[in-house]
Formats: C-alpha cells, structure tokens, sequence
C-alpha cells in the first residue's frame, strides 16, 4: 500500500474529534479512493462505500428527506451496510454524481450518528450545481499525484535520506554528494515515472518498464474520455488544447500559442476550453507578468502563459518515443527541458503557489516568481551545464534588488550560494514554497 500525505492529514482530522466532513477533491486517478480505503482500514470496524458512478441507484436514497434516519434506510434497503453507530464511515464516493448527498452532509454531520467522507473529481465538482452547499460542514482537501518525497517512500528509500536534503536546503549547505547522486537519479526516475498511484505501483513492482507506459497511456485515455462526457459541445477544442499541451512545453519559450494548433485561433475562441482543462485539474496556467509588483494577478496579463500537464510522468509519455531511456540516463535537456520546468510547476502549484512567469518584451524571462513574505522569489530551471549563466536572473537583481527575496536557479547541481544567488538541486524544487 502506498503511503499518502493526505492520510496524515485525515489522521489530524479523526483525531480532532472527526467533526465536519472531509472532501477530497482532485484529477481522476490521484489516489483519492484508494487513501480513503487504507484510512478506514486503521480506524473503523466497518466502511460503507458508496460510489455514485458504480451504483447510479444510490443517488434515490437522496432523492426524499436528508435525514440521518431517512438516508441510511435508502442505503440499507439498497444492499449498503453495516451501519454502526460510533463503528462505522459512510464513503460518498464521485460524489460530483448526486448534488443532492453534497447538500445532504450538512445534515448528517449535524446529526453526528457516523463519520463521513466525500470525494470526487474536480470535472463534476465545479461543473454540477449543488441544490445548497454545506458550508461550514466540510473540509476541503486538495489531492495531488504523489510528490517526490511520496515517491521515495514508494521505492522504500528510508526518510532519513530526504530530511538530509532538507537540512542542506535549509542550511543552504551541500547534500552529502553519493546522497545527492542517489537522489538526482531518483529523480530522474520520477521525470518519467510521475505521481499517479497505478504508474508509481507498477514501476516498483515490475521490472518492465513498458508496463508503466501502459498505465500512463490508459490514464490519458481516461481524460480525453472525461472531455468527451463532461465538457459538451467544446469537447473538440478542450482535446485539442490538452493534446497540444506537451509539443508547446517543448517549445524553447514554452509559451502556449494558440495559432500553433489552430490557424486564426483567438483568445475568445479558446478560453473558457482551456479553463476546463484547469478546472478539472488536468494542467496549470502560468500567466506573464512583466511587473515585480504583488500580488501578481494585479499585473498579469492573461493573453500570455503557458500551460503545464498534472503530472509529468503522464507528460513524458506524449513526448519523444523512447524519452524515459534518455532522461534515466542523465538527458534531462531533451525536448527543450519540458519535464524539468513542468516538474517545478507541479511541485509549486501544489503547494498552493499560483503560477507566474516573468516575461517582459521577450527579451528578459525568468520561469517563475512567486510570492515571499513581503518580498518576490525568482526562480530559473536550468537542465543543462550551462547553469550559472542566467542573464535574465542578473538583470532582475541589479534592476529590482530591493522587491527580490530570493534569486534561486534550480540545476542537476548540488547546494551552493554565489555572489547571492541560491543554486539547488532539481529535487528541491517541493521545499521553495514549504
């Protein structure tokens, strides 16, 4: 069984007195079921699951009164149980599917006979209406594919190693360096591996690595499945931003350009098909900003960005044939660095960062900043040698040294300081914004 961060925070919620109910809510096939299996295991004699998309029957239990009592004999009558009072969690499972349960939870938390948790796929969830929304009733947990620590934990590499490379991030000190090889390679597998669950399990399990393509190529079908059932009529144009998405990361500038998949396109024609794809939680903008003002989305300009995919295991496996070879064995400037930037983007936007780059005249870029306290990080990905030569990173200090807190360029390299600039390795990327 993987372990999850998002049990630990589970954890934190039974052991607060379990009031409220969570809802975990993320991209399909992040890992939210099967988290809430292996909590129940640990602390209930018995788990009633129910999932609106397996059972479509069990939305009639909602379909009445939303009591406690009126509920659970629906459930019952249905096949659904046990239910024990004080022993037993109800499991609304693609919960997107019945707005009438998520309306229902204000009451049953208020009655407080069992526990409950929800989960469901960002697509249904911002797309369904909800009758009334139980405000006040839940706990929204955000569920990402699983971070590089997570992955680590999945390869059974003890956690001393990491919380080494957290005190030299710390410190601002060098990882011990066969530490710091290991880790590179480690991640180097993750480029390719990603974070959806079903692709970190079989790669730590099979030896064939096709095997672990397979899974990922069966998730994307998964998600241009999704676009065909939930997003209507722009369904054409949601699959042909999501299917460009990988050949403008690998572009030099990385900037998504809309006359690049379609000749004429416009803005207009294609906004609300890409904010689907960020409402489902399948990519991340990154707007211009040419400002070093906060907050950012005063100055950003939305004409301009780039998109960057959920996961970049799943990334790689729409890239060049054969890039996994390549990027395990030390190349991860192929495609331009798609992967080490996108990288960077997943482990910041999972950290709750809202993604800028600074781009001004398209002479001067810097691939991230993001907010620092009162001050502005920079940050630059750098796959390559080359990595101390950053001219966009000088020109900001010497023209904003006053708004910049931290001028970071994240390289294959270990830890190292010079003449104020913060170089770290790829790795640490999660650890900017902890």
């Amino acid at each position: 069984m993987l372990k999850r961060k998002i049990q630990d925070k589970l954890n934190d919620w039974y052991k607060s007195g379990h009031y409220k109910a969570p809802l975990l809510y993320g991209a399909r096939q992040v890992g939210k079921t099967t988290a809430v299996r292996e909590f129940a295991r640990r602390h209930y004699k018995h788990l009633v699951e129910v999932n609106f998309v397996k059972r479509p029957i069990a939305m009639q239990a909602f379909d009445g009164d939303l009591t406690t009592k009126t509920i659970i004999t629906n459930l019952s009558a249905m096949g659904f149980g046990p239910f024990v009072e004080g022993e037993t969690l109800l499991f609304l499972d693609e919960i997107q599917e019945c707005p009438n349960a998520r309306t229902a939870i204000k009451f049953l938390v208020e009655e407080n006979v069992y526990d409950y948790i929800e989960s469901g796929s960002l697509l249904g969830i911002n797309y369904k209406p909800v009758p009334s929304y139980p405000v006040g009733y839940e706990e929204e947990y955000d569920v990402y594919p699983m971070d590089f620590e997570e992955f680590l934990w999945a390869k059974g590499i003890a956690p001393e190693v990491y919380e080494m490379a957290k005190t030299a991030y710390k410190e601002l000190k060098p990882v011990p360096e066969f530490i710091h090889q290991q880790l590179s390679r480690y991640y180097r597998e993750y480029l390719v591996v990603g974070g959806m669950p079903e692709a970190v399990q079989k790669f730590v399990t099979v030896d064939d690595f096709q095997e672990v393509v397979k899974v990922q190529k069966s998730i994307i079908s998964t998600y241009r499945a999704d676009i065909t059932n939930y997003a209507g009529r722009q369904a054409p144009l949601v699959k042909r931003v999501f299917d460009a998405i990988p050949s403008e990361l690998g572009k030099e500038d990385k900037r998504f350009i809309l006359a690049d998949i379609e000749k004429g396109a416009s803005l207009r024609k294609y906004e609300d098909p890409t904010q689907w794809l960020i409402d489902a939680g399948v990519a991340y903008y990154s707007f211009n900003t040419n400002a070093f003002e906060l907050p950012f989305e005063a100055t950003e300009n939305r004409r301009l960005y780039k998109l960057y995919m959920v996961d970049t295991g799943l990334l790689c496996s729409q890239l060049l044939k054969n890039m996994q070879f390549q990027v395990m064995n030390g190349n991860i400037e192929v495609n331009e660095g798609a992967l080490t930037e996108n990288f960077v983007a997943c482990a910041l936007a999972s950290q709750d960062v809202s993604l800028h780059y600074y781009d001004k005249k398209s002479k001067l870029e810097l691939d991230f900043i993001i907010p620092d306290g009162d001050g502005i990080s920079i940050v630059e990905v750098k796959s390559g040698d080359a990595y101390k030569k950053h001219a966009s990173v000088n020109h900001a200090r010497s023209n904003h040294a006053m708004r910049i807190s931290r001028s970071i360029v994240l390289s294959k390299y270990n830890v190292e300081v010079d003449d104020g600039v913060i170089y770290l390795p790829l790795y640490m990327a999660p650890m900017i914004a902890e």
